[in-house]
């Protein structure tokens, strides 16, 4: 049985299956130890690689069944939390939106998550990531000096925006329901998610700490000892000396002390930017690693996903780790006292069914209803 150690063992999650975001999240709480319950749609697909259904269970419900809705309320009846990815309003048609849910458990934690939000303007049209962080000012604010906005993958919209803020919200409401003794709607936002992330560059704006043009900037790569650089090999270190001892150390290190101007004038950055990627294209990405190991200069190897696996601080920590010869990070982040358990296989649509539906004690009448993976969808 998945959902055994860590932190959240105990707690039963019933996730509505969905894409992205809202899976991330319920991955995250089976990694932390709840027992996740995925209900599939009868016509799902089948995979063992992806790695969001990790540590889950599932089971396949039709909730075009006229006992389909019955069939979800069976196991909400014993649940925490239920986690959604719908449009506003489709949840409630389908016959488990939150009302429907507290009158079977009125201690339910329903968290929801979606791009726009449960209300505003755009609340019912469709949106991707890149949509949402555009909307925030955070997409405006990542990319290089005279050049376009640069999209950072679905990491700061659908993950960080998104999935982060339900978990912590999921969480928060549990702790409140224990009090209460009721649940409440947790409405996770990826453009309320995004926004807050951003709060420091807001504040930074504010004190004009921060200019809206791309690329100018501190943090931005706009500073030339914050950035990449390009070694002889065509692979790239990062460079993040921004406190003045650590980049002392590394204009030692690179041979540069005592030859470069004053960095506290600005007038002066391009003058720095085009030094260092002369001596950066000097030596390989492993030369440079090798002068930096063990240093307080703030230079790292830019790895890509495939090599970071071998890198000794990663393989020391089993930041990574593989199950069933598949590659993915550990769960995060760990416990002196509740380990999390090592990730859980990927939960294949209806696949426990059997012990899901006995565990989780539902009553014979729904389970012979044909509800549970029965019909088309």
């Amino acid at each position: 049985m998945t959902g055994t150690g860590g932190p959240l063992a105990g707690t039963k999650v019933v996730e509505l299956a969905g894409i992205g975001p809202a899976p991330f999240c319920a991955m995250l709480l089976a990694d932390l130890g709840a027992d996740v319950v995925r209900v599939d749609r009868p016509t799902a697909a089948r995979g063992k690689t992806d790695l969001l259904n990790r540590g889950k269970r599932s089971v396949q419900v039709d909730l075009k069944h006229e006992r389909g809705a019955d069939a979800v309320l069976s196991l909400v009846e014993r649940a925490d939390a239920l986690l959604e990815g719908l449009r506003p309003g489709v949840a409630e048609r389908l016959g488990v939106g939150p009302e429907q849910c507290w009158a079977v458990n009125p201690k339910l934690v329903y968290g929801r998550m979606t791009g726009w939000g449960q209300q505003g303007p755009l609340a019912s049209t469709a949106g991707h990531d890149i949509d949402y962080i555009a909307l925030t000012g955070m997409l405006h604010a990542i990319g290089r000096e005279g050049g376009p906005p640069q999209v950072p993958a679905n990491l700061l919209g659908d993950f960080g925006g998104g999935a982060m803020y339900l978990a912590v919200g999921v969480l928060a409401a549990l702790l409140e329901a224990r009090t209460s003794g009721l649940g409440q709607v947790v409405d996770a936002a990826i453009v309320d998610g995004a926004a807050h992330l951003g709060t420091m560059l807001f504040g930074f704006l504010v004190t004009r700490d921060w200019s809206t043009e791309r690329g100018t900037n501190l943090l931005d790569t706009g500073a030339p000892f914050y950035d990449v650089y390009e070694t002889a090999d065509g692979a790239y270190v990062s460079v993040g000396a921004l406190e003045p001892q650590f980049y002392a150390e590394l204009l030692d290190r690179l041979g540069l002390a005592g030859e470069m101007p004053d960095r506290d004038d600005r007038a002066n950055w391009p003058e720095l930017r085009e030094r260092f990627a002369e001596t950066f294209r000097q030596r390989t990405r492993q030369e440079w690693t090798e002068v930096f190991a063990g240093s307080d200069a703030c230079v790292a190897p830019v790895l890509s996903m495939a090599e970071a696996e071998s890198h000794p601080h990663i393989e020391a920590r089993e930041t990574l780790v593989r199950r069933d010869g598949t590659l993915q990070p550990a769960p995060a982040p760990r416990f002196s006292r509740t380990p999390n358990p090592p990730p859980g296989p990927v939960a294949e649509p209806g696949a426990d069914a059997e012990a899901v539906l006995r565990d989780w004690a539902v009553p014979p009448e729904l389970v012979e209803s044909g509800a549970f993976g029965a019909g088309e969808s």
